[in-house]
């Protein structure tokens, strides 16, 4: 933002995401004058369930997974939120991440509220029957919580269109029926959307190319790094290039490359698909080491990997003019001070990696019609979607005086208040 107001001081929230979820809730409500009331319901998630889930492994012995489920809110729908299988996988970042996905819906202007789910395991070691005995285990163990008007899951972290079948099938095992639409991002051709897998990297770019409308800046003459290589930042990577956007870095866990003269997007997407989808070993730029993209001199910042890589010491070094989260919270709060002060625009997570989301409720709807889009509809229907939700938040931003994190937040929560009162209280 152009706006230089006093940056709001934040306190340390280093082990907790969920209170760093709080801490911009608490910023967003004081500024917009939100109810005491309204915050309160907020500031708790509707529903925790935890369960213990037994598997038989392939050497014929039992081991026990622990499974979670958050149902943030449902006051403006169903709840909506991906399932991910990871080691790290806790309450806390479960309720974390079901908060945001309450925000994220609101400010996409999607009638869902916010979930989140997973399995504390590492799928990597899982073999494919053992996955899916899993899987089964798990919607098994959440058939009550789950449902096309409920609770709707989706994949995440570690998961796929492939995990999201076995739910379906699962599912409908138990409730004696066709359900397609309790979980999105189901493979097309079972009840899954064209154009889904992009859809979280084409908001990142479609919310980039709004920010430098703002900013004046001619897409075809700024350069941007993008660290991830996954899904989001693979996809945003490309489309992004493909708008005359020059990509001089990308990364991910294995390794991170450099090309001043920008980095042949295509050419890495290839490689990682001949190399088991890492980008070890890729010979398109400088091998650099990980945070040294995330303070490189570019004009965009692309963070689509991990969440709290965007420290305070990181934000003292950012160069970029810009910065579109494409990951869940990879900026702290202590950090979001830093770039206010330094008038870096952030167009935060829950604005721009709205994509996936919007897309999966595009899938949810073709599967309560019974008709399906071509991709061209799809794509349509999403970056008008993203536009008019961008507008929003940026409105918010200006006219508060804030950051773009701020408005977002004052976006989802003067949409969610609404529902409140509408409903009547308790």
């Amino acid at each position: 933002m152009t706006t230089k107001t006093k940056p709001t001081p934040v306190e340390h929230h280093e082990n907790s995401m969920f209170d760093a979820v709080l801490a911009r809730l608490d910023i967003a409500a004081k500024i917009c004058g939100l109810s005491e009331d309204v915050t309160n319901i907020l500031r708790n998630p509707q529903r925790q369930v935890k369960v213990s889930l037994p598997v038989m492994m392939d050497n014929g012995k039992v081991q026990i997974f622990e499974g979670f489920r958050t149902i943030h809110s449902t006051i403006l729908g169903p709840s909506k939120g991906g399932i991910r299988y990871a080691m790290d996988v806790c309450d806390d970042e479960v309720k974390a991440l079901s908060a945001w996905m309450t925000f994220k819906c609101a400010v996409a202007n999607i009638p869902y509220g916010g979930a989140k789910g997973g399995i504390k395991c590492d799928p990597r070691k899982l073999s494919i029957g053992e996955s899916e005995r899993l899987t089964r285990a798990y919607t098994a163990a959440m058939a009550d919580v789950f449902g096309v008007d409920k609770d709707i899951p989706a994949p995440d972290m570690g998961t796929s269109g492939r995990e999201m079948a076995w739910i379906v099938d699962e599912y409908n095992k138990i409730f004696r029926g066709s359900f397609p639409g309790v979980v999105t991002g189901k493979p097309v051709g079972i009840g899954g959307s064209l154009g889904r897998d992009a859809a979280t990297g084409r908001g990142v770019m479609i919310s980039t190319l709004a920010a430098l409308k703002k900013m004046n800046l001619d897409p075809k003459k700024v350069t941007a790094s993008v660290q991830g290589f996954g899904n989001v930042g693979s996809h945003a990577a490309r489309l992004l290039a493909s708008r005359g956007i020059k990509i001089c870095a990308i990364g991910d866990h294995t390794a991170t490359f450099w090309n001043e003269k920008g980095i042949d997007i295509q050419a890495a997407l290839r490689h990682t698909k001949e190399n088991g989808g890492v980008l070890r070993g890729f010979n398109g730029g400088t091998e650099i080491k990980a945070n040294e993209l995330l303070t490189a001199n570019v004009d965009i910042l692309v963070p689509a990997a991990l969440q709290n890589v965007i420290t305070e010491e990181i934000a003292a070094n950012v160069k970029a003019k810009l910065i579109v989260e494409g990951a869940n919270g990879p900026t702290t709060p202590e950090a979001d001070s830093i770039l206010q002060e330094k008038g870096i625009i952030v167009i935060p997570d829950i604005l721009a990696n709205g994509g996936g989301v919007t897309v999966s409720y595009f899938e949810w709807v073709q599967n309560k019609y019974g008709h399906y889009w071509n991709e061209e509809e799809v794509k349509t229907k999403h970056d008008a979607s993203m536009n008019d939700a961008f507008e929003q938040v940026w409105y918010n931003g200006q006219h508060y005086k804030t950051t773009m994190r701020i408005g977002a937040y004052i976006t989802a929560l003067k949409k969610v208040e609404f529902g409140i009162k509408a409903k009547g209280s308790y």
